[in-house]
């Protein structure tokens, strides 16, 4: 994991891991380190990809909630990674009596896709350089220094949001730094008003 971090086509930084908090993760999750996921909680608090616009939760730090924070046990689900929109990526079985992939919620359009991979072939993907296109109707010209500028906890909103058609074109939008955590909370209660899935 460190080579292909290291590899990485955009700057990406391993955050500080905090021992015991990342035993404890482990330990909640069940799984060791021989795996992608366990070996990104057990060593890192996390991960900020590409000028921090992906965050990809690990053992956690004041800043990132580690990966067993948001998980929902009643789904089988883990929040692995957020964006700098609010959107997240979350790890969960398609159907009950399946294995996990990660499935994406979008801030351009409300809903959850399925990527239809496992954890270590997305992260593998994302060190790869896959953000590059998987964002590319969501960026706007500088915002590498916009992004780079925020904490971990921090996301960026847009108005008019992204989901809207007046706020497809990102680089016209009003755009403010918010909680993280207020951002993602703001597009799921629109989602649910809207009936999405």
């Amino acid at each position: 994991m460190r080579a292909a971090i290291a590899a990485a086509p955009y700057p990406t930084a391993l955050l500080p891991n905090n021992d015991a908090r990342a035993e404890r993760c482990l330990a909640t999750l069940g799984i060791t380190v021989r795996s992608w996921l366990g070996a990104l909680t057990r060593h890192s608090g996390g991960l900020l990809v590409d000028h921090g616009w992906l965050r990809v939760n690990g053992g956690g730090t004041d800043t990132l909630p580690d990966v067993t924070t948001v998980a929902d046990p009643a789904t089988r689900t883990l929040v692995i990674a957020h964006d700098v929109l609010g959107g997240q990526f979350a790890w969960r079985p398609a159907q009950p009596a399946e294995a996990p992939t990660v499935h994406y919620f979008g801030p351009d359009d409300l809903g959850w896709q399925d990527l239809g991979t496992g954890y270590a072939d997305w992260l593998g993907a994302v060190l790869a350089g896959s953000l590059t296109r998987f964002y590319e109707s969501l960026r706007w010209p500088g915002w590498e220094d916009e992004v780079s500028a925020l904490q971990p906890n921090q996301g960026i909103h847009t108005w008019p949001p992204p989901w809207s058609v007046e706020g497809q074109n990102l680089a016209t939008a009003s755009r403010t730094p918010i909680p993280i955590d207020q951002l993602v909370a703001f597009h799921h209660e629109t989602a649910r008003q809207l009936d999405q899935p």
